[in-house]
C-alpha cells in the first residue's frame, strides 16, 4: 500500500471509529496534553481518565502545577505507579516558568530538552495539540509498524528502534497529524492489542505482512526473557498509643523517590533493636504482620512487616526531625505515598486502648 493511501485509510478509519472524546482531546491544549501523555506512558487509558481528571482538577493550568509543592503532586499520583513521573512533570511545569515565561514550548528539541519527554512525547503533544508534523512511536504504534512492515527484532534494540522511526516519519502525513498519530494509538490499542488482534477490522490489513503471513504473534518480538530478582525489606509499622504512625520520606530518586514511606532495616535485624535505637525505648508490643508482594519492572519486593507499638515519650524525642513524621491514619490521604504502604495503612485497626503487652 502506499504511503499516502496507508495515512489515507487510517483516517477514514479514525473518523469512523476512533477515540475522540477522552477527557484530554475536549480542550487539546498543550499542557493538558502532556500530562495525559506522561500518564499513558505504560499505562492504559480505563486506568488515566479518572487520574487525569482529578489532576486537572487540582491543577487546572501550567502555572498552577509548577507553583504546587512536590507532596501535592505526588499524592495525586499516588497509586499511578512509575513515580518519576510525577516528579519529572513538576520539574518540568517549574522549568517551564524559569525558561519559557510559563509558556509550553512549541519547538520540539526545547519539548524534548524537558525532564521526563522523549522524542514520541514530544512530537505526541505538538501533534496533538497544535498540529505540528511529528512522528510518534509509543508502544502501540511500534506493534502496528512491525506487524504491517513485518520488522524483526525487539523494539528496544537500536537497530529495530531506528527502522521503526524511518517507518514511522516515512508514513506520516503532513496534513491532519493530530488525526493520524491519535489514529496509529487507537489502531493499536483497541484493533493490532498484543493477543488476538482483530484483523477482520483492521483498515490496513491488506497491507500488513504479518497478517498475510499468518505470523502476527511473531511481530514485534518480545524483550529477551528475564527472570526478575526477588529482593526482601523489613517494614517497621511504628505506632504510638493514639495510632498515629511513623513515616519517612525517601531520597528524591531511585525506587518511590520523595513519596513517604515506612521506614525499613535489614530483613535480618530484630524490630525491637531498631525501636530501642531509634526511640530510646523497648517497644509496648511487637507484631509480625503477613508479608505482601509487589512487582517492579526490573526486581520483585517481598515486604515484611513489623507493627511495633511505641510509648508516647519516644516519639515526642523524634517528632521534630526533618524526614520523619508522625501522621494519624486518617491524615495520610494527602500525602504521596507508594501504593503498597497506602493499602498497609488502610488495613490498620485502631489502637487498643491499652497497648501494652
Amino acid at each position: 500500500m502506499p504511503t499516502a493511501a496507508f495515512s489515507q485509510a487510517l483516517l477514514d478509519w479514525f473518523d469512523r471509529h476512533g477515540r475522540k472524546d477522552l477527557p484530554w482531546q475536549r480542550d487539546p491544549t498543550p499542557y493538558r496534553v502532556w500530562v495525559s501523555e506522561i500518564m499513558l506512558q505504560q499505562t492504559q487509558v480505563a486506568v488515566v481518565v479518572p487520574y487525569f481528571e482529578r489532576f486537572m482538577a487540582r491543577f487546572p493550568t501550567l502555572a498552577d502545577l509548577a507553583a504546587a509543592p512536590a507532596d501535592a503532586v505526588l499524592a495525586l499520583w499516588s497509586g499511578l505507579g512509575y513515580y518519576a513521573r510525577a516528579r519529572h512533570l513538576h520539574q518540568a511545569a517549574v522549568l517551564i516558568g524559569a525558561r519559557h515565561g510559563g509558556d509550553f514550548p512549541t519547538a520540539l528539541a526545547s519539548v524534548e530538552a524537558l525532564p521526563g519527554i522523549g522524542r514520541s512525547t514530544a512530537g505526541a503533544v505538538l501533534s496533538l495539540a497544535l498540529g505540528q508534523r511529528h512522528p510518534i512511536l509509543d508502544g502501540n504504534v511500534k506493534r502496528v509498524l512491525a506487524r504491517c512492515f513485518a520488522v524483526s527484532g525487539w523494539p528496544g534494540q537500536t537497530a529495530v528502534q531506528a527502522e521503526l522511526w524511518r517507518l514511522a516519519e516515512r508514513l506520516t502525513p503532513h496534513d491532519r497529524v493530530d488525526a493520524y498519530n491519535q489514529a496509529m494509538m487507537d489502531l493499536g490499542a483497541t484493533l493490532c492489542t498484543r493477543t488476538r488482534p482483530a484483523c477482520d477490522r483492521c483498515p490496513v490489513a491488506s497491507s500488513c505482512v504479518a497478517a498475510r503471513q499468518g505470523r502476527q504473534a511473531q511481530f514485534p518480538q518480545p524483550r529477551p526473557a528475564k527472570r526478575l530478582p526477588e529482593r526482601e525489606t523489613l517494614m517497621i509499622l511504628a505506632r504510638d498509643p493514639t495510632g498515629a504512625v511513623l513515616l519517612e520520606r525517601r531520597p528524591p530518586s531511585g525506587i518511590w523517590g520523595g513519596l513517604w514511606s515506612l521506614p525499613e532495616i535489614a530483613p535480618a535485624r530484630d524490630p525491637a533493636d531498631w525501636c530501642l535505637e531509634y526511640t530510646g525505648a523497648a517497644p509496648l508490643r511487637l507484631e509480625m504482620h503477613p508479608a505482601r508482594r509487589h512487582a517492579f519492572s526490573h526486581f520483585a519486593l517481598a515486604m515484611r512487616i513489623a507493627q511495633v507499638w511505641v510509648p508516647r515519650v519516644a516519639t515526642q524525642r523524634i517528632a521534630e526531625a526533618d524526614r520523619e513524621l508522625w501522621f494519624s491514619p486518617g491524615a495520610v490521604a494527602d500525602l504521596g505515598l507508594p501504593a503498597p504502604v497506602r493499602s498497609i495503612l488502610a488495613d490498620l485497626a485502631p489502637p487498643d486502648p491499652d497497648p501494652s503487652p
